[in-house]
């Protein structure tokens, strides 16, 4: 799955040769056993990324899918994301949880993208 392209993944969980479960799931224990030497992800939430997984898995039993049903993303900490951390990278925000979800995450929200977590940045992406 690690090599596969954003449309044969699609592909493969309209095909249902993975689920969008299995594919959140392989990204997320990469993310555990890479990021402590990368420190690219400043926040994960496994719990939030399998429920949004598992209703992925559901649209795509109903034949609803988009291109984007299912497939893991990640967004830099500057976006808020209703529920996530939204720190910017600053330590000033690390208590800060995003209350309203920016217009990409809608806009990835609707179509069905599992969001597997906040990626690290620049302060305030002033770098």
């Amino acid at each position: 799955m690690l090599n596969l392209s954003l449309q044969s993944l699609s592909l493969g969980l309209e095909k249902k040769t993975f689920s969008s479960q299995e594919l959140t799931k392989f990204y997320l224990e990469r993310i555990k056993r890479h990021n402590t030497s990368l420190n690219a992800f400043i926040s994960i939430d496994e719990d939030k990324s399998l429920l949004m997984a598992k209703k992925s898995d559901e649209l795509i039993a109903e034949g609803r899918p988009s291109p984007l049903t299912g497939i893991p993303i990640a967004q830099k900490d500057i976006f808020c994301a209703q529920g996530w951390p939204a720190t910017c990278g600053s330590k000033m925000l690390e208590n800060f949880i995003a209350p309203y979800d920016a217009t990409v995450i809608e806009k990835f929200n609707a179509a069905g993208a599992v969001n597997i977590g906040k990626t690290n940045m620049d302060e305030f992406a002033m770098g």
